[in-house]
């Protein structure tokens, strides 16, 4: 028997025409929420349009006895899916930033549209749509964000420059939210999945698409929404049933007196200490984060 139930919620799923998100919105629904199952209807390249994708997640939520929409906008009209959202149900409680595309070339064939574009639809859709459902998760003093990083972003990927660049900007985005929400039981998290799609099949084989379910992904991007979930402000790995939570690591570092000269030669000559990870710390905060620095001064924090 499931425990976790969004009875009374409404979820939001961009992208959810097919692969994650399709698998997102479907066990949402089981799990008894009302879905706006989001789907511009284009390829995996950002071209074109239509209305069948999202149709069809509709009528499969519909067969087993869920509740679901659909919106056929871009996440670049971000108030226009959480318009629906309220129009349909009245509220938003869960949204599932999933939408995505990709324009992979090598930095020196990148073209200005090959950027743009993944911007636009990537973090600047994520924004949209956040943006849109935001004060609805304010004024209610509840709310659960996921949206969908990528390993591409966290480690770099030859010929996803843009795409690497997106992924890894909507970690700073979901930190940021985690920070601004966490008075008001919102909370935000990010996941780097590896799943079958139509933007693997790009790079992988079909044996290989198989064995990675969407579905296998699905189970941690539910937990996260849960209402009791206290998760926030976290990136997690995840696919094939793998799961785990990554955190910053850096090395313990060298000081040098800043009043004292010390030049780049002075650098060099701590190279191998500056880089050693024998001993590390893992900052959590801008504030742990800068404590070595106002240390260094003699600044007490």
């Amino acid at each position: 028997m499931d425990t976790i139930r969004f009875d009374g919620k409404v979820v939001v799923v961009t992208g959810a025409g097919g692969g994650l998100g399709r698998s997102h919105a479907i066990e949402f629904a089981r799990r008894g929420a009302k879905i706006v199952v989001n789907d511009l209807g284009g390829d995996f390249k950002g071209n074109g349009a239509g209305t069948s994708m999202a149709d069809k997640v509709v009528d499969e939520i519909a067969q087993f006895g869920g509740t679901a929409v659909a919106n056929y906008d871009s996440v670049e009209q971000g108030d226009n899916i959480i318009k629906t959202a309220i129009d349909s149900f009245g509220r938003v409680d869960v949204l599932i930033n999933n939408a995505g595309i990709l324009r992979d070339v090598s930095f020196k064939k990148m073209s200005e549209e090959d950027w743009d574009l993944i911007m636009r639809v990537h973090l600047t859709g994520a924004f949209k749509v956040t943006r849109a459902a935001w004060p609805y998760m304010l004024d209610q003093q509840f709310g659960r964000i996921v949206s969908t990083s990528s390993a591409a972003g966290i480690y770099g990927n030859f010929g996803q420059v843009n795409y690497s660049a997106a992924k890894l900007g909507l970690v700073g985005f979901t930190n940021t939210l985690a920070i601004e929400g966490a008075a008001k039981n919102i909370t935000a998290n990010a996941i780097a999945p590896i799943a079958g799609s139509r933007m693997l099949e790009t790079i992988s084989t079909p044996e290989m698409i198989a064995a990675l379910k969407p579905e296998y992904i699905t189970p941690l991007v539910v937990r996260l929404c849960a209402e009791e979930n206290e998760e926030t402000g976290s990136l997690f790995e995840v696919g094939a049933g793998w799961m785990a939570k990554l955190r910053w690591e850096r090395t313990k570092g060298v000081c040098f007196d800043p009043a004292s000269r010390f030049s780049a030669e002075s650098v060099d000559a701590k190279w191998a200490e500056l880089c050693d990870f024998s001993e590390t710390d893992h900052p959590i905060n801008v504030k742990e984060a800068g404590a070595p620095v106002m240390a260094n001064l003699g600044v007490a924090r």
